[in-house]
Protein backbone atom coordinates (compact mmCIF):
# COMPACT_ATOMS: atom_id res chain seq x y z
CA UNK A 1 0.00 0.00 0.00
CA UNK A 2 2.85 2.37 0.86
CA UNK A 3 4.53 1.67 -2.48
CA UNK A 4 1.26 2.21 -4.34
CA UNK A 5 0.78 5.50 -2.51
CA UNK A 6 4.23 6.76 -3.46
CA UNK A 7 3.84 5.68 -7.07
CA UNK A 8 0.38 7.22 -7.20
CA UNK A 9 1.74 10.42 -5.72
CA UNK A 10 4.42 10.66 -8.39
CA UNK A 11 1.89 10.00 -11.15
CA UNK A 12 -0.47 12.58 -9.71
CA UNK A 13 2.31 15.14 -9.43
CA UNK A 14 3.28 14.48 -13.04
CA UNK A 15 -0.32 14.97 -14.18
CA UNK A 16 -0.56 18.20 -12.20
CA UNK A 17 2.65 19.57 -13.72
CA UNK A 18 1.38 18.77 -17.22
CA UNK A 19 -1.90 20.59 -16.56
CA UNK A 20 -0.09 23.63 -15.16
CA UNK A 21 2.41 23.69 -18.05
CA UNK A 22 -0.42 23.70 -20.59
CA UNK A 23 -2.41 26.40 -18.77
CA UNK A 24 -2.03 30.17 -18.76
CA UNK A 25 -0.50 30.82 -15.35
CA UNK A 26 -0.98 34.57 -15.57
CA UNK A 27 -4.70 34.07 -16.26
CA UNK A 28 -5.05 31.81 -13.21
CA UNK A 29 -3.35 34.34 -10.94
CA UNK A 30 -5.47 37.16 -12.35
CA UNK A 31 -8.62 35.12 -11.73
CA UNK A 32 -7.66 34.49 -8.10
CA UNK A 33 -6.83 38.17 -7.62
CA UNK A 34 -10.24 39.10 -9.04
CA UNK A 35 -11.94 37.04 -6.35
CA UNK A 36 -9.70 38.29 -3.56
CA UNK A 37 -10.28 37.96 0.18
CA UNK A 38 -13.97 36.86 -0.04
CA UNK A 39 -12.67 33.40 -0.95
CA UNK A 40 -11.69 33.01 2.71
CA UNK A 41 -15.39 32.68 3.58
CA UNK A 42 -15.07 29.10 2.33
CA UNK A 43 -13.02 28.27 5.44
CA UNK A 44 -15.81 28.70 8.02
CA UNK A 45 -18.31 27.29 5.53
CA UNK A 46 -16.43 23.97 5.56
CA UNK A 47 -17.50 23.55 9.17
CA UNK A 48 -20.97 22.60 7.88
CA UNK A 49 -19.49 19.56 6.11
CA UNK A 50 -17.76 18.36 9.28
CA UNK A 51 -20.82 19.06 11.41
CA UNK A 52 -23.11 16.94 9.23
CA UNK A 53 -20.67 14.02 9.31
CA UNK A 54 -20.17 14.40 13.07
CA UNK A 55 -23.93 14.33 13.74
CA UNK A 56 -24.26 11.11 11.76
CA UNK A 57 -21.31 9.54 13.57
CA UNK A 58 -22.74 10.62 16.92
CA UNK A 59 -25.98 8.81 16.10
CA UNK A 60 -24.08 5.61 15.23
CA UNK A 61 -22.08 5.84 18.47
CA UNK A 62 -25.08 6.56 20.70
CA UNK A 63 -25.79 2.88 21.68
CA UNK A 64 -22.17 2.51 22.83
CA UNK A 65 -21.88 5.88 24.56
CA UNK A 66 -24.90 6.36 26.84
CA UNK A 67 -23.03 8.87 29.01
CA UNK A 68 -22.05 11.07 26.01
CA UNK A 69 -18.33 10.89 26.72
CA UNK A 70 -17.70 11.61 23.04
CA UNK A 71 -19.98 14.58 22.43
CA UNK A 72 -20.79 16.41 19.22
CA UNK A 73 -18.07 19.03 19.65
CA UNK A 74 -15.45 16.34 20.21
CA UNK A 75 -16.59 14.28 17.20
CA UNK A 76 -16.60 17.44 15.10
CA UNK A 77 -12.92 17.90 15.93
CA UNK A 78 -12.12 14.22 15.33
CA UNK A 79 -13.91 14.36 11.97
CA UNK A 80 -11.78 17.32 10.90
CA UNK A 81 -8.62 15.47 11.97
CA UNK A 82 -9.69 12.36 10.06
CA UNK A 83 -10.12 14.32 6.86
CA UNK A 84 -6.84 16.17 7.40
CA UNK A 85 -4.93 12.89 7.76
CA UNK A 86 -6.59 11.42 4.66
CA UNK A 87 -6.15 14.57 2.57
CA UNK A 88 -2.70 15.79 3.58
CA UNK A 89 -0.76 12.66 4.55
CA UNK A 90 0.32 9.76 2.29
CA UNK A 91 -2.03 7.20 3.84
CA UNK A 92 -4.16 6.17 0.82
CA UNK A 93 -7.32 7.60 2.42
CA UNK A 94 -7.40 5.02 5.21
CA UNK A 95 -5.14 6.50 7.88
CA UNK A 96 -7.76 9.01 8.96
CA UNK A 97 -10.09 6.22 10.06
CA UNK A 98 -7.37 4.63 12.20
CA UNK A 99 -6.61 7.97 13.82
CA UNK A 100 -10.33 8.57 14.37
CA UNK A 101 -10.70 5.28 16.22
CA UNK A 102 -7.72 6.14 18.41
CA UNK A 103 -9.06 9.59 19.29
CA UNK A 104 -12.53 8.33 20.21
CA UNK A 105 -11.00 5.59 22.36
CA UNK A 106 -9.41 8.39 24.40
CA UNK A 107 -12.91 9.01 25.75
CA UNK A 108 -13.03 5.53 27.25
CA UNK A 109 -15.05 3.74 24.56
CA UNK A 110 -14.23 0.15 23.59
CA UNK A 111 -12.24 -0.51 20.43
CA UNK A 112 -14.65 -2.92 18.70
CA UNK A 113 -17.78 -0.69 18.86
CA UNK A 114 -15.87 2.43 17.79
CA UNK A 115 -14.20 0.55 14.94
CA UNK A 116 -17.60 -0.82 13.88
CA UNK A 117 -19.10 2.67 13.63
CA UNK A 118 -16.12 3.93 11.63
CA UNK A 119 -16.35 0.99 9.21
CA UNK A 120 -20.11 1.54 8.94
CA UNK A 121 -19.37 5.17 8.10
CA UNK A 122 -16.91 4.11 5.40
CA UNK A 123 -19.49 1.77 3.86
CA UNK A 124 -22.06 4.57 3.99
CA UNK A 125 -19.60 6.94 2.32
CA UNK A 126 -19.08 4.43 -0.48
CA UNK A 127 -22.82 4.07 -1.06
CA UNK A 128 -23.50 7.80 -0.77
CA UNK A 129 -20.63 8.55 -3.16
CA UNK A 130 -22.30 6.31 -5.75
CA UNK A 131 -25.62 8.09 -5.25
CA UNK A 132 -23.91 11.47 -5.59
CA UNK A 133 -22.15 10.27 -8.73
CA UNK A 134 -25.48 9.11 -10.16
CA UNK A 135 -26.94 12.56 -9.48
CA UNK A 136 -23.95 14.22 -11.11
CA UNK A 137 -24.15 12.01 -14.19
CA UNK A 138 -27.86 12.73 -14.59
CA UNK A 139 -27.24 16.47 -14.32
CA UNK A 140 -24.24 16.30 -16.64
CA UNK A 141 -26.22 14.50 -19.33
CA UNK A 142 -28.95 17.13 -19.02
CA UNK A 143 -26.52 20.05 -19.11
CA UNK A 144 -24.14 18.74 -21.78
CA UNK A 145 -24.51 19.19 -25.53
CA UNK A 146 -25.31 15.52 -26.03
CA UNK A 147 -25.76 12.50 -23.83
CA UNK A 148 -23.90 10.09 -26.10
CA UNK A 149 -20.42 11.29 -25.15
CA UNK A 150 -21.04 10.26 -21.54
CA UNK A 151 -21.95 6.69 -22.46
CA UNK A 152 -18.60 5.34 -21.27
CA UNK A 153 -18.96 7.08 -17.89
CA UNK A 154 -22.48 5.75 -17.44
CA UNK A 155 -21.38 2.23 -18.46
CA UNK A 156 -18.46 2.27 -16.00
CA UNK A 157 -20.79 3.47 -13.26
CA UNK A 158 -23.36 0.74 -13.92
CA UNK A 159 -20.73 -2.02 -14.14
CA UNK A 160 -19.20 -0.95 -10.81
CA UNK A 161 -22.53 -0.83 -8.95
CA UNK A 162 -22.07 -4.33 -7.47
CA UNK A 163 -19.08 -3.05 -5.47
CA UNK A 164 -21.02 -1.06 -2.82
CA UNK A 165 -23.92 -3.53 -2.83
CA UNK A 166 -21.76 -6.62 -2.30
CA UNK A 167 -19.59 -4.81 0.27
CA UNK A 168 -22.64 -3.78 2.28
CA UNK A 169 -24.22 -7.24 2.17
CA UNK A 170 -21.02 -9.04 3.13
CA UNK A 171 -20.39 -6.80 6.12
CA UNK A 172 -24.03 -6.80 7.21
CA UNK A 173 -24.62 -10.55 7.05
CA UNK A 174 -21.17 -12.12 7.09
CA UNK A 175 -18.19 -12.50 9.40
CA UNK A 176 -15.57 -10.83 7.25
CA UNK A 177 -13.00 -10.02 9.93
CA UNK A 178 -13.31 -13.42 11.62
CA UNK A 179 -12.73 -15.15 8.30
CA UNK A 180 -9.80 -12.84 7.58
CA UNK A 181 -8.30 -13.71 10.96
CA UNK A 182 -8.60 -17.42 10.16
CA UNK A 183 -6.73 -16.89 6.91
CA UNK A 184 -3.96 -15.10 8.81
CA UNK A 185 -3.85 -17.63 11.66
CA UNK A 186 -0.91 -19.64 10.23
CA UNK A 187 1.13 -16.43 10.22
CA UNK A 188 0.10 -14.78 13.48
CA UNK A 189 -1.07 -17.75 15.55
CA UNK A 190 -3.98 -17.85 17.99
CA UNK A 191 -4.36 -14.89 20.28
CA UNK A 192 -6.86 -12.39 21.59
CA UNK A 193 -7.12 -11.24 17.99
CA UNK A 194 -9.59 -14.09 17.35
CA UNK A 195 -12.00 -12.77 19.96
CA UNK A 196 -11.44 -9.22 18.73
CA UNK A 197 -12.33 -10.17 15.15
CA UNK A 198 -15.51 -11.92 16.25
CA UNK A 199 -16.48 -8.96 18.43
CA UNK A 200 -15.84 -6.52 15.58
CA UNK A 201 -18.00 -8.56 13.20
CA UNK A 202 -20.80 -8.67 15.77
CA UNK A 203 -20.75 -4.92 16.44
CA UNK A 204 -20.48 -4.13 12.74
CA UNK A 205 -23.52 -6.27 11.89
CA UNK A 206 -25.42 -4.53 14.69
CA UNK A 207 -24.42 -1.08 13.40
CA UNK A 208 -25.41 -1.91 9.82
CA UNK A 209 -28.84 -3.14 10.95
CA UNK A 210 -29.80 -0.01 12.88
CA UNK A 211 -32.43 2.24 11.23
CA UNK A 212 -30.38 5.31 12.18
CA UNK A 213 -28.00 4.27 9.40
CA UNK A 214 -30.39 5.83 6.88
CA UNK A 215 -30.30 9.12 8.75
CA UNK A 216 -26.50 9.12 8.87
CA UNK A 217 -26.38 8.34 5.16
CA UNK A 218 -28.75 11.21 4.40
CA UNK A 219 -26.53 13.61 6.35
CA UNK A 220 -23.50 12.42 4.40
CA UNK A 221 -25.33 13.01 1.13
CA UNK A 222 -26.31 16.53 2.20
CA UNK A 223 -22.68 17.15 3.17
CA UNK A 224 -21.46 16.13 -0.28
CA UNK A 225 -24.05 18.32 -1.98
CA UNK A 226 -23.16 21.24 0.29
CA UNK A 227 -19.56 21.06 -0.94
CA UNK A 228 -20.85 22.07 -4.39
CA UNK A 229 -21.42 25.55 -3.01
CA UNK A 230 -17.64 26.02 -2.96
CA UNK A 231 -17.56 25.74 -6.74
CA UNK A 232 -20.65 27.91 -7.19
CA UNK A 233 -19.28 30.61 -4.87
CA UNK A 234 -15.77 30.59 -6.36
CA UNK A 235 -17.03 30.86 -9.94
CA UNK A 236 -19.32 33.73 -8.95
CA UNK A 237 -16.33 35.59 -7.50
CA UNK A 238 -14.34 34.74 -10.63
CA UNK A 239 -16.95 36.53 -12.73
CA UNK A 240 -18.16 33.30 -14.35
CA UNK A 241 -21.39 32.40 -12.50
CA UNK A 242 -22.99 29.00 -13.10
CA UNK A 243 -26.21 27.38 -11.96
CA UNK A 244 -26.26 25.31 -8.79
CA UNK A 245 -27.02 22.22 -10.88
CA UNK A 246 -23.83 22.77 -12.87
CA UNK A 247 -21.88 23.20 -9.64
CA UNK A 248 -23.32 19.96 -8.25
CA UNK A 249 -22.50 18.09 -11.46
CA UNK A 250 -18.92 19.36 -11.44
CA UNK A 251 -18.39 18.60 -7.74
CA UNK A 252 -19.91 15.14 -8.14
CA UNK A 253 -17.71 14.16 -11.07
CA UNK A 254 -14.60 15.55 -9.40
CA UNK A 255 -15.28 13.59 -6.21
CA UNK A 256 -15.99 10.45 -8.23
CA UNK A 257 -12.58 10.72 -9.91
CA UNK A 258 -10.91 11.27 -6.55
CA UNK A 259 -12.60 8.21 -5.04
CA UNK A 260 -11.46 6.03 -7.95
CA UNK A 261 -7.88 7.26 -7.57
CA UNK A 262 -7.90 6.95 -3.77
CA UNK A 263 -4.28 5.76 -3.61
CA UNK A 264 -3.07 9.13 -4.94
CA UNK A 265 -2.42 11.33 -1.89
CA UNK A 266 -4.87 14.26 -1.71
CA UNK A 267 -6.07 13.40 -5.21
CA UNK A 268 -3.01 15.32 -6.46
CA UNK A 269 -3.47 16.07 -10.14
CA UNK A 270 -6.63 13.97 -10.25
CA UNK A 271 -8.83 16.69 -8.77
CA UNK A 272 -7.37 19.23 -11.17
CA UNK A 273 -7.87 16.93 -14.16
CA UNK A 274 -11.47 16.28 -13.16
CA UNK A 275 -12.26 19.97 -12.82
CA UNK A 276 -10.64 20.76 -16.18
CA UNK A 277 -12.22 17.82 -18.02
CA UNK A 278 -15.77 18.11 -16.74
CA UNK A 279 -15.56 21.88 -16.44
CA UNK A 280 -14.89 22.07 -20.18
CA UNK A 281 -18.15 20.23 -20.81
CA UNK A 282 -19.99 22.86 -18.76
CA UNK A 283 -18.33 25.79 -20.51
CA UNK A 284 -15.69 26.37 -17.84
CA UNK A 285 -12.20 26.92 -19.24
CA UNK A 286 -9.12 25.07 -18.09
CA UNK A 287 -7.69 28.08 -16.26
CA UNK A 288 -10.95 28.51 -14.34
CA UNK A 289 -10.95 24.82 -13.46
CA UNK A 290 -7.41 25.05 -12.10
CA UNK A 291 -8.31 28.23 -10.18
CA UNK A 292 -11.23 26.38 -8.55
CA UNK A 293 -8.88 23.56 -7.60
CA UNK A 294 -6.43 26.04 -6.06
CA UNK A 295 -9.24 27.47 -3.94
CA UNK A 296 -10.20 23.98 -2.78
CA UNK A 297 -6.55 23.21 -2.02
CA UNK A 298 -6.25 26.42 -0.02
CA UNK A 299 -9.24 25.51 2.11
CA UNK A 300 -8.03 21.92 2.43
CA UNK A 301 -4.54 22.92 3.56
CA UNK A 302 -5.60 25.64 6.01
CA UNK A 303 -8.28 23.48 7.67
CA UNK A 304 -6.05 20.43 7.53
CA UNK A 305 -2.95 22.02 9.01
CA UNK A 306 -4.94 23.49 11.90
CA UNK A 307 -6.49 20.07 12.57
CA UNK A 308 -3.16 18.23 12.38
CA UNK A 309 -1.45 20.72 14.69
CA UNK A 310 -4.28 20.44 17.23
CA UNK A 311 -4.07 16.63 17.06
CA UNK A 312 -0.32 16.62 17.66
CA UNK A 313 -0.75 19.08 20.52
CA UNK A 314 -3.27 16.72 22.14
CA UNK A 315 -0.90 13.78 21.62
CA UNK A 316 1.85 15.79 23.30
CA UNK A 317 -0.36 16.59 26.28
CA UNK A 318 -1.25 12.92 26.77
CA UNK A 319 2.41 11.94 26.55
CA UNK A 320 3.38 14.57 29.14
CA UNK A 321 0.64 13.42 31.51
CA UNK A 322 1.86 9.82 31.26
CA UNK A 323 5.45 10.84 31.93
CA UNK A 324 4.39 12.86 34.99
CA UNK A 325 2.30 9.96 36.24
Amino acid sequence: MKTATYVGGLLGLGLLLILIARADGAAIIATLQLAGAPLLWLLPYRALFFLLYAIGWLALLRPYDPFHRAGLAYLFWVTSVREAVDRLLPVASVGGSVVGIRLVRWRGLATAPVSATVIAEIVLTLIVAYLFTALGLALLVGLGPSGGEYRSFVLAFVLSLPIPVVTFMLLRHGSVFERLQKLLRPLIGMSAMSRGAASLDHELRASLHRPILLGAGFLQFVALVSASFEIWFALKLFGHPVSITAAIALESMTQAVRHVAFVIPAGLGVQEAGLVLFGHVLGIGGELGLAISMVKRMREVLWGLASLVSWQWMEGRRLDSRVQA
